[in-house]
């Protein structure tokens, strides 16, 4: 006898995150493209020439037939762009056709399928029209605004760092006070919490960091449901005891947002490094705006220069710090376009098997984000109380650790009783980035 499969988190539930996603903050989002787009045609026309300005409508078209069909529930379609990821779209697509003897919903499968869907179509408007398809990118300005609008928080931050790297210089092993426990914990836990800093949650809304983000830290500690923080330094202090190879220890970086998150995951890379933790750290990126506010190779080279040409010395000084550790490869920037398929991770090996042997050569990976987490756990209906090893389905190309704050409901590896717990107090604690989690794992199952 075999357990019934679990159900994939959906929109065909009424009361879920997803039916409230996919019925109201989806069609917001696509309406805010449309009318960003719209505004600016004049603009594109200018910069770009007649045709571009032209193809602004077809663009609109494109998007607002989206819109349409996602309110109406009608059937998922093939993608029909050039994109090499097309085929790959459109396999997944009719390996569910297959599977339900007719075309997916947007209400009726699985909210992890139709949401990636969404943004993959938003990709396939501007890419069908080929004067404007490497020259716009549709959440650009809304990400450079976010950094801009969190100036205050990141300056407090790199001030922060600037102080804390002068007093590495001598290493961890002059580290009598535990200096390096402490610093590891407050750096880890700020990129925790810049994960709350996420436009697609806020539907291209304002959602900045207005307040010292350090000063957070302590305040914050009891909203961690689950903190592995300890654990996890304790193994990256035992690999860098031990013998490495001749390029040392290397931790990976699977990013999340733009703007203020991706500062604070740089300030963490940049302290694993000064503090002589890692030797060489490797982000990922995607390949092609996805969910709003999530990095590619542009607004991570955005930010590098951006930061570089400030006239504040700790933004100016690790703006240039950090270009050169691009230049001496102590720093990677690398992108893969699984990270923006429907697939979730349990399906790596098999459909990106150069993804999965390249993380494993990773000594640690921090995964970031709601939607990666998601991706870990393949979005299904566990029990709260499921072991985080057995809902990550044999996907464990390295150790590693999810930092990430709930805006999804769902979550697992909680204390029996916790969830009541909470909900108790806060009905909505699932899926208000209030709450968050610091989970690793070392173990295969």
């Amino acid at each position: 006898m075999t357990d019934k499969p679990l159900e994939s988190l959906s929109a065909k539930f009424s009361d879920s995150f997803a039916y409230a996603t996919i019925k109201d903050r989806l069609p917001v989002i696509l309406t805010k493209i449309i009318d960003s787009i719209h505004r600016t045609r004049n603009e594109i026309g200018e910069k770009y020439g007649c045709e571009a300005k032209e193809q602004v409508k077809d663009v609109v078209g494109r998007l607002s037939k989206l819109r349409n069909e996602l309110q109406t529930n009608k059937p998922l379609t093939p993608i029909t762009d050039d994109g090499r990821d097309a085929e790959i779209w459109n396999e997944y697509l009719q390996s569910r056709i297959d599977s339900l003897q007719q075309a997916p919903t947007w209400f009726e499968d699985s909210w992890l399928y139709v949401e990636c869907y969404m943004y993959r179509r938003i990709h396939e408007a501007f890419q069908l029209s080929d004067h404007i398809r490497e020259n716009i990118k549709p959440f650009r300005q809304q990400k450079e605004d976010s950094f801009n609008n969190c100036q205050q928080a990141i300056m407090v931050l790199l001030d922060f760092l600037m102080k804390t790297t002068s007093t590495l210089e001598y290493g961890a092993e002059n580290d009598e006070n535990n200096e390096t426990e402490k610093l590891f914990n407050e750096f880890l836990k700020v990129s925790l919490w810049g994960n709350k800093c996420d436009l697609s949650i806020s539907a291209l809304g304002d959602n900045v960091q207005n307040v010292d983000p350090l000063s957070q830290i302590e305040m914050l500690q009891s909203k961690i449901l689950i903190d592995n923080s300890q654990q996890v330094l304790e193994y990256l202090k035992r690999i860098n005891s031990e013998e490495r190879g001749p390029t040392g220890v290397r931790v990976d970086i699977v990013l999340d947002n733009a703007g203020f998150e991706l500062v604070t995951d740089l300030c963490f890379a940049e302290f694993l490094l000064s503090s002589k933790l890692a030797d060489s750290v490797y982000f990922h990126g995607k390949a092609l705006p996805w969910f709003v506010s999530d990095v590619v190779a542009s607004d991570f080279f955005w930010t590098l220069n951006t930061l570089k040409s400030s006239e504040h010395a700790s933004l100016s000084h690790f703006g240039n710090k950090w270009a050169k550790r691009i230049k001496n490869n102590s720093w990677m920037y690398v992108e893969h376009e699984f990270w923006t398929t429907p697939f979730d991770f349990s399906h790596m090996e098999m459909i990106s098997p150069a993804l999965h042997a390249e993380l494993a050569l990773s000594d640690f990976i921090f995964l970031k984000g709601d939607l990666n987490y998601r991706k870990l756990c393949g979005d299904l209906n566990w029990s709260h109380t499921t072991p985080y090893e057995v809902a990550l389905r044999g996907f464990h190309p390295a150790p590693h650790c999810s930092l990430r704050t709930l805006k999804a409901d769902i979550i697992v590896g909680l204390a029996d009783g916790k969830d009541k717990e909470i909900e108790s107090n806060d009905p909505d604690w699932m899926t208000t980035g209030k709450y968050a989690v610091v989970q690793w794992c070392n173990n295969r199952v």
